[in-house]
């Protein structure tokens, strides 16, 4: 446990002494595609930092229909900001893939180190990180059509293309499979993209950026 922690970003900067008690409030916990970490309306007790996998972020609307929020990729924080706020957590988290997190007592972490500098700036920048990715969302929505919205969707995450199913994507950019699939076909032939399964690859970024900036 100890030797994982100190590889985690949030604690690098920790003496082998505080690692040690961090790692009497922790644990790590292993999951399969399909688990939940953690349902919407839960008490965010833990603070959960994923280290392998990718996990997704989705609220039910009132028809039953699942709405993805975000997907979290190792390593980092997840839903952190309920556990700031010590409020229930927002949503529900769902592994895509199989997966671990480091599950930390958030309440005793807060009371023994969230006062330490170098670890509240490191939940500084996560928070801002992820203020920004909102942003980019919203502006991504607002802003642009299916195909530069895929576009820059393809620029940001090329190694997203190899690991998801892009019926997946097409989630997340809030467009058809069918719409997703064939802008994909027209930046093959425009020679954008080589589209071989887990070989995919972008081979024209800069001609991509030229189709939102």
């Amino acid at each position: 446990m100890q030797e994982q922690l100190k590889r985690i970003f949030l604690f690098e900067h920790l003496s082998d002494g505080d690692i040690k008690s961090l790692s009497a409030i922790s644990q790590i916990k292993e999951y399969q595609a399909g688990e939940i970490l953690f349902y919407e309306g839960d008490p965010s007790e833990k603070l959960f930092i994923l280290t392998k996998g990718i996990v997704k972020a989705y609220k039910i609307d009132m028809k039953g229909n699942e709405i993805v929020l975000h997907y979290f990729h190792p390593v980092s924080m997840v839903a952190e900001m309920a556990n700031l706020h010590r409020i229930p957590f927002p949503a529900t988290a769902e592994f895509e893939t199989e997966g671990s997190v480091v599950e930390i007592n958030y309440p005793l972490f807060e009371e023994g180190f969230l006062k330490n500098p170098a670890v509240s700036f490191e939940v500084i920048k996560s928070l801002s990180q992820k203020i920004k990715l909102l942003e980019n969302v919203i502006t991504t929505h607002l802003t642009l059509d299916s195909t530069s919205r895929v576009a820059k969707h393809l620029y940001d995450n090329e190694n997203l293309y190899r690991t998801m199913k892009h019926n997946k994507i097409a989630t997340i950019l809030n467009i058809t499979p069918e719409t997703h699939s064939r802008t994909l076909r027209k930046f093959k032939t425009l020679g954008l993209i080589s589209d071989e399964g887990k070989d995919f690859q972008v081979i024209n970024k800069a001609g991509l950026f030229e189709l939102f900036s």
